[in-house]
């Protein structure tokens, strides 16, 4: 009769590996999660005529204006370009971490591991 609750052919060994590669990784995914966080990223709009920058944490950080987009009478305009550029900031930076973490992952994704279930 077979054993039960055991694994065969030295699983326990593997298992250990398994484990082993797993802090590895969480390390190596805590390490690039506090660097992406210190980096910043600046996007502009309107040619230039407003700068946002946004750091890793997704934190506003500045927005800068050129006289000539300041026009009382259109606020409208300056607002929306405040937005996309701060949106394209954000997107860099969603960019890059999720580039970062395919290379530390080898492309498992997230829990999902590349499985369907």
């Amino acid at each position: 009769m077979a054993k039960r609750g055991g694994f065969p052919g030295g699983m326990p060994g593997n298992m250990n590996n398994l484990m082993k590669q797993a802090q590895r990784m969480q390390r190596q995914m805590e390490e690039k999660t506090k660097e992406l966080e210190e980096k910043e990223y600046t996007a502009s709009a309107g040619g230039g005529a407003v700068t946002v920058s946004v750091s890793g944490k997704k934190e506003v950080i500045s927005v800068k204006l050129s006289e000539e987009v300041v026009d009382p009478d259109d606020i409208e305009m300056l607002q929306d370009l405040i937005v996309a550029a701060t949106n394209e900031a954000f997107r860099q930076a969603e960019a890059e971490s999720s580039e970062a973490f395919a290379k530390l992952t080898g492309g498992l994704g997230g829990l999902g591991g590349g499985f369907p279930f």
